[in-house]
This record gives C-alpha cells, sequence and structure tokens, in this order.
C-alpha cells in the first residue's frame, strides 16, 4: 500500500492530487451505540473473522512474511486516531492465518517522516550484517514519507527479536530518486540470480520499476514495466510472485498484481493483476491482442457537419461535432472516424446538453465511446439552481461581518468574502454578495469559524458547500461540522472544486438538541480551503444541482442508465444493457453541468447491438470484482511454498467515512492463490486458506439439498442457518430463472445484501443497495459484477458473511467479489431466490463462525 497514496480520501494530501472522482458530500459520523462502555470488539459492525485492531484507524497490509512458526500482519496504522493521519506500521501475529494476536506498534512515524507501505524479508545469510546467521535479522523495507516536503523515499528498519522491536536503519534512505509518487515496495529473494528483487511503485507514472541488491542496502535499477492495463488512477502496492499453472510444476508463469487507485473495475480503489514472464531482469505480460467490438447499427456517429436531429442547449457543444481537439484542450484521442460530440467548445467553464431525437428501444445494448470528466450522474439532482427550500436561515453572510461567529487562525479574514479570492479559480453556486471562503492569502492558511448555540428545530440542515474534499476526522480537514454537546455528529466537505452546490444533513434524530455549526480549514496542500454559504433549517431537503459530464439513456422521463468519463482525452468503450426497456421508446442525452476542471464530455460512435462492448477497465484482469479489496501483497516464505493474499477491505472512495467505531478499517481472509486454466485462458484464482475451518461451530451445518425455486422467495433452511457471521457452501443446477442465488443479513424493511447469478450475462453479483446504513458515502450503494460462466449447468458459491462484510468466492475462485456492508445487528435471514423461472439448490451447507480471538 503506500500509505501516502495519491487521490486517497482522508490521507495525506502533502503530495500533489491526481484528479480523481471526491466521493462523500455528508455523512453521519455520530458514535454508535457502541460507546465506551461497550466491552472491545463487541461493538456494532465490528467483524468476527476478519482482523481489526482494537482501536483507531488501519489500512493497507504491509510486511507479510513468515518465520519461525508465525505469520506476521503488518499494516498502516494510525496510532492516535480512527482517521488516517500519523501512518505507521501497526502489527499482529497468527500461526495460522485465521487466529491473530495484535502486538505494539512495529515501526512508528517520528518527526521526520510517517512509515508507509513496505514488506518484511528475512535475511537469511545476514547479507545487511543487521543479525546473524545463526540469528537472521528480519527487515522491513517501507517507503519512508518525509513530513518536510512530501518525498517518498526506501527505507530499511530491522528486527532480531521475532519482530518484537524494530530498529531504523541510520543510512536512510536506501533509494531516493526524488519523487513524492514513489513508494510500496514488496523485496523477495531471486534464487536465479541470487539477489534480492524490489518491486516498487512509480505511481503517477503508472509504473513498476525492478531493482537489485546483494545487501538490502545497494540497489540497482533494472527495468520498468507499464503504463499498461488499467491506468485511470495511481499505481500502488505492487507484488510479484511466480505460481504453476494448474499445479504443473514444469510450467511456471509470474504474476505482477498493481493495485489502482481510483479507476477500479467497480469504481474506486481495486487489484489488478498481469500474467507473464520474469527473466531476472525484465517483466513482460501476455499479449492478450487487439480487441474489436461487437458489430451492430450505428445509430450516431457525429460525421456531418452538424448535429442532426440532435437539439443542444447551452454553449458547451458548440455548433456540431468537433473534429478533434478544441483550443486549449489536450489532444482528443480514441475517437472513431473524422468527427465527435465534444463539450469543451468554451473550456471546462462551459455547460450545455446534447439530446438524441425519441427513437425504440430495439436492441439488447447500446455501445458507445466516452471520454472527459469523471463526473457521475446522481439521481435526484436537478439541472438549475433554484430557491431554497423555505425554513430558518442561520446564516446568510451577507452582512459584511462574522457577527457573533468565533473565529481561529487566519484562514477566514475578518469578514465574509465576496467572491473569487486572489489567485483562486472562480467561485460559483453561492447566493448573495457573501460567503465564508477560507482561500484567504491561498491555500497555506488554516483556522476554524464557529457559530453561536442554536436548537434544532427542524428535520433538515441544509447549506451551500465547495472547495476541498478533505473530510472531517482525516488529516488536515476542510469541513463543514455539526457539534452536539461539543461532538461531531455530521460533517460535510466539498468536492475539489469551488462550485458550490447543496448539501443536507437529516437531523430529525437531533430535535431539540442543542448545536453549533463549526466550519474548518487546517489543511494547506492543494485544495486547502472551503467555501459555505445560506446554511438554514429546514423541513425539507434541498436538491443538490447537477454537475456531472455524462451520457444518460432517458426512458419515461427519467435516468435509467448513465456514464461517465475517466478523466482522460481518450475516449474507451462504454456499453448500456437495454434489455429491460426492449420496445420503449427512448431519448440519449449527453450533460456537461460541470465548470470545474474535467467538466467536460467527449462522446462518439452510439451503436445499437447484440452484445455489449467492454471497456479497458473492463478488459483488464482483476483479482476480486468487488468495491473493497486493495492493497492485496502476500506472504513470503510461507510453508510449503503456497501463495497466500491479504487485502485492505474498503476503498479510498469511503474508507475514512465508514460508521465503526473505536476502530476503522478491516483485512480480508487471507487468501491462497493459484494459477488456473478457465474457459482457454490463464486466470488468478483465490479461495480462503483451508484453516478458516476452524472456526466453524461444533455441530455441523445446517443443511438443504434438491429445493426448486420459482420465481420467488424463501427461507433457505430456517432459523439454523440464519446469523451474522456464516461460512456458506451452495451449488445451483440452471433451469431457466434469468437470476437466482442467496439474500444474506436480510431483516426488517427490505433490508438484504443480494448474491445472485445473472443467467442471462454469465454474471456472478452482489447487490447491495438496500444492505443497511449507507448514507455516508454517494458511492457506496451499488452493484458489483463478476463475469462467471457455469460448469455443465452449475454454479458454485462460497459465501463468507461477516458482521459487515461478505466475500463471495465463484466457480474455482475465478469470480470473487468482496464489499463491506452495514446491515442492522438484527438482520441475520438467508433465503434463497429466482428471478423470472426456476433454479434447483442441489445442495447448501451452512457453518457458523466464531471469532479470531478465539
Amino acid at each position: 500500500m503506500s500509505s501516502g497514496r495519491v487521490s486517497r480520501h482522508a490521507r495525506m494530501r502533502l503530495i500533489a492530487a491526481v484528479a480523481t472522482v471526491c466521493a462523500l458530500s455528508s455523512a453521519s459520523l455520530a458514535p454508535q451505540a457502541a460507546g465506551a462502555e461497550t466491552p472491545p470488539y463487541s461493538e456494532t459492525h465490528r467483524p468476527r473473522f476478519h482482523f481489526t485492531p482494537e482501536k483507531n484507524w488501519m489500512n493497507d497490509p504491509n510486511g507479510l512474511v513468515y518465520y519461525q512458526g508465525e505469520y506476521h500482519l503488518f499494516y498502516q496504522y494510525n496510532p492516535n486516531g480512527d482517521s488516517w493521519g500519523d501512518i505507521s506500521w501497526g502489527h499482529a501475529v497468527s500461526k495460522d492465518l485465521v487466529h491473530w494476536e495484535e502486538l505494539p506498534v512495529a515501526i512508528s512515524h517520528d518527526d521526520e517522516e510517517m512509515a508507509f507501505s513496505g514488506s518484511a524479508v528475512v535475511d537469511w545469510k545476514n547479507t545487511t550484517g543487521f543479525g546473524t546467521e545463526k540469528n537472521p535479522p528480519m527487515v522491513a523495507v517501507y517507503t519512508s514519507a518525509s513530513k518536510k516536503d512530501g518525498t517518498q523515499a526506501q527505507s530499511l528498519a530491522y528486527s532480531t527479536d521475532r519482530g518484537r522491536t524494530w530498529t531504523k536503519y541510520q543510512d536512510n534512505p536506501v533509494i531516493d530518486i526524488g519523487s513524492k509518487e514513489f513508494r510500496d515496495p514488496k523485496v523477495q529473494w531471486h534464487e536465479p540470480t541470487g539477489s534480492w528483487l524490489m518491486t516498487v511503485s512509480l505511481s503517477t507514472e503508472r509504473k513498476v520499476r525492478f531493482y537489485s541488491s546483494k545487501n538490502l542496502k545497494d540497489w540497482e535499477l533494472l527495468s520498468e514495466f507499464g503504463p499498461a492495463g488499467a491506468t485511470g488512477g495511481v499505481w500502488e502496492c505492487p507484488d510479484l510472485f511466480p505460481l504453476a499453472v494448474d499445479g504443473d510444476e514444469n510450467n511456471i508463469k509470474w504474476v505482477l498484481v498493481v493495485n489502482i487507485n481510483p479507476g477500479g473495475i467497480a469504481g474506486g480503489s481495486a487489484a489488478q493483476y498481469f500474467i507473464g514472464d520474469f527473466d531476472g531482469t525484465t517483466f513482460t505480460a501476455e499479449d492478450k491482442g487487439t480487441y474489436t467490438p461487437p458489430a451492430g447499427t450505428v445509430l450516431e456517429d457525429f460525421e456531418s457537419g452538424d448535429f442532426g436531429g440532435w437539439t443542444t442547449t447551452g454553449t458547451a457543444f458548440g455548433g456540431g461535432p468537433s473534429a478533434g481537439s478544441l483550443s486549449g484542450q489536450l489532444p482528443v484521442e480514441g475517437f472513431e472516424g473524422k468527427g465527435l460530440a465534444n463539450s469543451f467548445h468554451g473550456g471546462d467553464g462551459a455547460t450545455g446538453t446534447l439530446t438524441s431525437p425519441e427513437f425504440t428501444v430495439d436492441s439488447p445494448y447500446l455501445n458507445f465511446k466516452v471520454g472527459g470528466g469523471r463526473h457521475p450522474h446522481e439521481p435526484g439532482t436537478v439541472m438549475e439552481q433554484g430557491p431554497p427550500p423555505a425554513g430558518t436561515v442561520l446564516a446568510d453572510f451577507e452582512g459584511g461581518a462574522y457577527g457573533d461567529w468565533t473565529k481561529t487562525g487566519d484562514a477566514f479574514g475578518d469578514a465574509p468574502a465576496p467572491g473569487t479570492l486572489p489567485g483562486q479559480q472562480e467561485v460559483s453556486g453561492f447566493l448573495g454578495s457573501g460567503l465564508v471562503n477560507s482561500f484567504l492569502n491561498g491555500d497555506a492558511t488554516t483556522g476554524t469559524l464557529t457559530s453561536p448555540a442554536f436548537t434544532i428545530d427542524r428535520k433538515h440542515i441544509n447549506f451551500l458547500i465547495g472547495g476541498g474534499n478533505h473530510p472531517s476526522g482525516s488529516f488536515d480537514p476542510t469541513a463543514l461540522e455539526l457539534l452536539v454537546d461539543g461532538k461531531v455528529v455530521r460533517s460535510a466537505t466539498g468536492r475539489d472544486g469551488e462550485a458550490l452546490n447543496w448539501a443536507s444533513w437529516d437531523v430529525g434524530d437531533l430535535a431539540g438538541k442543542e448545536a453549533r455549526i463549526r466550519i474548518v480549514d487546517q489543511h494547506t496542500g492543494g485544495w486547502g480551503h472551503i467555501n459555505v454559504d445560506h446554511i438554514m433549517l429546514s423541513d425539507t431537503a434541498a436538491r443538490r444541482v447537477s454537475q456531472e459530464t455524462s451520457v444518460n439513456l432517458i426512458v419515461d422521463g427519467k435516468v435509467v442508465r448513465s456514464a461517465t468519463g475517466p478523466n482522460s482525452e481518450t475516449l474507451d468503450w462504454a456499453s448500456f444493457d437495454t434489455r429491460a426497456y426492449a420496445g420503449k421508446k427512448a431519448r440519449l442525452q449527453v450533460v456537461d453541468m460541470n465548470t470545474a476542471g474535467w467538466g467536460h464530455i467527449l462522446v462518439d460512435r452510439f451503436t445499437a447491438a447484440d452484445a455489449p462492448a467492454r471497456s479497458v477497465v473492463e478488459r483488464a484482469d482483476w483479482a476480486d470484482y468487488g468495491k473493497d479489496y486493495y492493497a492485496a501483497v502476500s506472504w513470503e516464505n510461507t510453508p510449503g511454498g503456497k501463495r497466500h493474499m491479504i487485502g485492505w477491505m474498503s476503498n479510498w472512495e469511503y474508507g475514512g467515512a465508514v460508521p465503526t467505531s473505536p476502530w476503522r478499517g478491516a483485512q480480508s481472509v487471507p487468501r491462497e492463490m493459484a494459477l488456473r486454466t478457465v474457459d482457454g485462458r490463464i486466470r488468478l484464482t483465490s479461495e480462503p486458506v483451508g484453516a478458516l475451518r476452524s472456526l466453524r461451530r461444533q455441530g455441523g451445518p445446517a443443511t438443504a439439498a434438491g429445493v426448486t425455486v420459482t420465481d420467488g422467495v424463501k427461507p433457505l433452511i430456517g432459523p439454523a442457518a440464519e446469523g451474522e457471521a456464516l461460512d456458506i457452501e451452495a451449488r445451483f443446477s440452471l433451469k431457466d430463472a434469468e437470476r437466482f442465488g442467496l439474500k444474506v443479513r436480510t431483516g426488517a424493511d427490505g433490508e438484504e445484501t443480494v448474491i445472485g447469478y445473472d443467467a442471462t450475462t454469465e454474471e456472478l453479483y452482489v447487490d447491495r443497495t438496500r444492505s443497511g446504513t449507507a448514507d455516508f458515502s454517494t458511492t457506496f450503494p451499488g452493484v458489483q459484477r463478476a463475469p462467471l460462466k457455469a460448469k455443465d449447468g452449475k454454479v458454485r458459491l462460497r459465501i463468507l458473511v461477516d458482521r459487515s462484510s461478505v466475500e463471495v468466492f465463484g466457480g474455482s475462485g475465478e469470480a470473487v467479489i468482496t464489499d463491506l456492508i452495514f446491515p442492522d445487528p438484527d438482520s441475520r435471514g438467508v433465503k434463497v431466490f429466482a428471478e423470472h423461472g426456476s433454479v434447483k439448490l442441489d445442495h447448501a451447507r451452512v457453518w457458523h463462525l466464531g471469532s479470531y480471538r478465539d
């Protein structure tokens, strides 16, 4: 991992950010029922069999090594709070990869550096001289993140007492190339060359470097790999290892894992991989050939001199298709023919729409190419800002002074700002002639602005907010906070844009409480400021104004499918599944309502087809197709040469806002990795480590067999199968159902997490749109999908259900989906379902699982 990765939410922004999708406009940060009185490890949402620290923030796994009967799990850790910051190496050990013991912090941050991600090895030959050959040292190779200037370099620490205490090497760093984007070294012994091999990331260049050393101190550059595969975000936490194909030791391939954020298959963070060969110097990925999209009927290719029957509003799209890039724009690539629709007319500040004539949906898929900004469509937004809802205005910042608000620091000045400040991009979206704007003298200034006390007597608090995306509780926030009894109970932040937009807190549960509003700017780096205006109490939630750059399919006046660009001027294929709308009238609408960075969209070649086109991201290979498996790395020196991998079970889109306390962050179940030939292609597969079975409770599983379900839902077995920590094995025989599977953590008001198989698309999926608490991030609800073909007409699933997660392994482990969920503790049901036909559940076995601390 790095801990210092760019574009991570709730993470260090000393580092210049790569343009990313900014998540989270408002979130409930109220402490859950599991307060200080609750015994450790019994809190709501605390995992039973996934490792979590007793308290505080945890993200990427680090330093995975086996030594003297112990598997060591180090991890990025903040010893001083439950948000990202003061990053150090936490430490836990296990004898079986299942039962874990948390140990004291191993490698601590200090006045000069934080200890970002890396790896650990046993220096058996004492090449470093840190130990002896009789007592070889454990050596950690980590990224030193300078607190002074953000430089990232590779450093050493060592231990001669089985990892219990660590000493930083006095001549650190051992590799320093003067970069702020150089991190996450994975080191191993490469026997053929008799050398140490380091795999490390040049994150923003989307490259991996390989270095060689004889002593872990002096390193020689060997080669580079990349960019390749998915490149929509920074590359982090690389790993390189050999595996036998189908168990054949005479057929060895090398696997290069490269974690990416954002730009993953399900959005945000994810772990991709490449299969190829490594000759001791260079990694060469297998050639996957060129891609040809499905043929079909072209509906619009933008090759004529005007938009024909398409209608425009605004100025962004000009009078007709463009021939490529426009004035002031980077080179536009990837479009077909000579023309495309390009909303960069007038630059990013221009807005508008481009709408097709009405047509009848008569094909299963609508394929097209899209590029430009990553600003997704948000359901419920409006195209234009109307008057705010009726209510009581707490502050409109129109009086030329802050009145009885209390100010600290120098970021807010002596009075509200009249709009854009010197050196600032244009500020828009505020009401009247004044607003709070902490850009006074640039991003380097800091401070707070706190309201007088007021009583919450309406259901909502509405406000306009913009500026930096540094959430409350994170390292140096820029945030609007609601304080009750001195505690932050609600928080909101901007989205790294100067345009203010409405946000709303539901405060119905706080009725009658005395509260204050605090505006905080503690950030001195990029987007280190906040814009706020028109704070009001109302019985109606304000509706956000669209800031999307998107392609929308509209049926019956509603947006039913949507796609956005990847913050790139290179167009790539996208696809709408239109089967549900066959025979209906529809329109396509290309929308640019964004005036900030990447505030434009590119689109070309709408084609009706019988099969979906696949983007570069979809054609890449992924170790996990869920939203919550990142920074995946593997253990070195494991018994029997097995390759075990683990990942941080979260996503930087919302990792700093998940509703857990007093800890934040969990690790996945360790997985045994293999290379298998699936449908004629070599795939990296994974399955839970065998020792997990030791957590199965005595008494055997609850079982079901030979159950046929037709167009409905029924309990899987009954109360014996219900629970919050389960290990489920199920096999289905396909009949004619379009979709089928299991629903877990079911409860009142339709709460459920759906684990299904779509026979029409041959995909495994997890639907967490109704899985429980999800209001902390707009990107959390959704459906994650993984390609999975039935084998001999059957679909096999292994499902691990915990208090706040599901991990689903399909087939032979080639389709894996890991997702966080936050259900009500009383939602414990398990049901089997079928849609539009019948399916046969051949058998199911459900075990209750104990805790890793038992």
